[in-house]
């Protein structure tokens, strides 16, 4: 009973982490636009925080758990996360949901002027900004393409996943003394810096998804659904990761490094790059935004990493 109260509770974690991407979509029901500047600063928020509780807390934790020499298995661990996020970008890479068979069942419904271009190897929307893969989960809600839907997650299973994975692992002290006291349960002080970590990420994920669905001339409602649909992943990995070091204590120092490695990997590659694509256009290139960003999230995070 207590292990599925505690399954329910790392769901839930989990749950919030996915429903955070739709966040993001919620400023397009005020605004018509996003500023490029709060952007930046937003992705570069979103790294500082996870990296610093990725060195400070989950490698931190992970080599506690390591028995003495070197970290193998942590080590082990971090490869194998930057290397599953690696894999899923480039399974989202191949996957082309614009092709010729799936064109012919629109039966010459035309698309707003504005609308994204989805197919091409340059994806823009209005205001010239470049969201690659982004437009594969706009286009699949707005035909309502259930097989396509489907294809999509199960792809954003493995890219998504790793978050998941973060926020399972993170818990895997609960019901420890020491932990935060929260509806009854004993809840790890890393496991709600993860959860706020991957929730504080994904919003810039749900606007990076939002914004070719409001190209699209979509509705502000199924541009909310899409981003969380992108993360439903999540909740999963986050169960399955704290069943598993739940069971294999002696793998906790594996699931600490994947969950860090698979974090900092997903900054290097996607958080910074995007963030320095969105902010091509300001007149420090971005960087400025994002270093502010960065800091602040570092500032927040180190000294509740340290306690």
């Amino acid at each position: 009973m207590v292990l599925l109260e505690n399954l329910a509770l790392v769901f839930v974690a989990g749950l919030v982490t996915a429903l955070a991407t739709g966040l993001g979509a919620l400023p397009f029901f005020f605004v018509e636009d996003f500023s490029d500047r709060w952007n930046v600063a937003l992705w570069g928020l979103a790294s500082g925080i996870m990296v610093t509780v990725s060195v400070f807390g989950l490698v931190d934790e992970g080599l506690a758990y390591a028995s003495s020499g070197f970290p193998t298995l942590m080590v082990a661990g971090l490869l194998t996360g930057a290397a599953l996020v690696e894999v899923g970008d480039w399974l989202l890479d191949r996957v082309d949901v614009g092709d010729d068979d799936h064109d012919d069942q629109d039966h010459g419904r035309e698309e707003p002027a504005h609308a994204t271009a989805i197919g091409d190897d340059v994806k823009t929307d209005g205001a010239g900004h470049d969201h690659g893969d982004r437009a594969l989960e706009a286009k699949a809600f707005a035909e309502g393409d259930l097989k396509t839907l489907v294809l999509i997650l199960g792809i954003l299973t493995i890219h998504s996943f790793p978050e998941g994975v973060a926020v399972g692992v993170s818990f895997a002290e609960l019901g420890l003394d020491g932990g935060v006291s929260v509806l009854g349960f004993s809840i790890p002080l890393l496991a709600v810096f993860v959860t706020v970590a991957i929730s504080i990420h994904n919003v810039p994920e749900g606007t990076a998804i939002a914004i070719p669905m409001r190209a699209m001339g979509l509705s502000k409602w199924r541009m909310v659904g899409a981003a969380i649909f992108s993360s439903l992943p999540q909740p999963i990995g986050a169960v399955i990761a704290y069943a598993f070091v739940s069971w294999a204590q002696a793998f906790l120092p594996f699931g600490f490094g994947f969950a860090a490695g698979a974090m900092v990997y997903l900054v290097a590659t996607e958080f910074v790059p995007e963030a320095l694509k969105t902010g091509n256009a300001l007149p420090n290139g971005g960087y400025r935004e994002l270093a502010t960003g960065f800091g602040i999230g570092v500032l927040a995070m180190l000294p509740l990493t340290v306690l």
